[in-house]
Formats: C-alpha cells, structure tokens, sequence
C-alpha cells in the first residue's frame, strides 16, 4: 500500500513549501496536517482533495505508483475542472445524486 503522507511530504517538499505553506495553500488547519504525520493518521478524501487542489494535481495522480502515467480524456479533465470549481456542500449534493441514479 501507497504511504500517503511520504507522498505528500514529496510533493510538498518538491515545491518548498513547510507544513504551514501547505496549510495556507489548501485552506487545511496546519494543526490537522501536523497531526497526520505525529499520529500516523490517514487523511480523508475530502482533506485530500484539498491537499491535491494545493498542489495542481488529481486524486489519481497522488496515488499514481512513480513510473505509472495518468492520462485524462478530455471530458475527464473538463469534469474535474467542474468539480473543483464547486463547494463542498454541491460536491456532496452530486454524490447524492449520483447515489440515486
């Protein structure tokens, strides 16, 4: 299984941004992201979406294995860029529709 929190050190580290520039960047507590790595706590989707958001980069891409591509068609990319764009309270109102379908 993929270490998430090392995969998140690297791409933060990869950017040169401290614990605390992560914090601002994401819109996370820093006291929460701290927490993840003295707890060995497992961060959960929606705070790594955020995390992703900070870094430019998708769920998919973060859990990509080193030498994995990820390619996205164009109407995957064109739908994220939508998601991203919304609240967290219309990205849970999508899920629940989904959820109905």
């Amino acid at each position: 299984m993929k270490d998430i929190l090392a995969t998140i050190t690297k791409h933060r580290e990869e950017r040169g941004w401290t614990e605390y520039q992560l914090a601002e960047h994401s819109g996370l507590p820093q006291s929460t992201i701290s927490s993840w790595y003295r707890k060995k706590l497992i961060p959960t989707i929606p705070s790594l979406e955020k995390i992703c958001s900070a870094f430019g980069i998708t769920l998919s891409q973060l859990f990509a294995e080193e030498n994995t591509a990820v390619s996205l068609t164009a109407s995957q990319k064109k739908l994220l860029d939508r998601w991203n764009r919304l609240s967290e309270d219309q990205q849970n109102a999508v899920f629940l529709l989904i959820d109905k379908m």
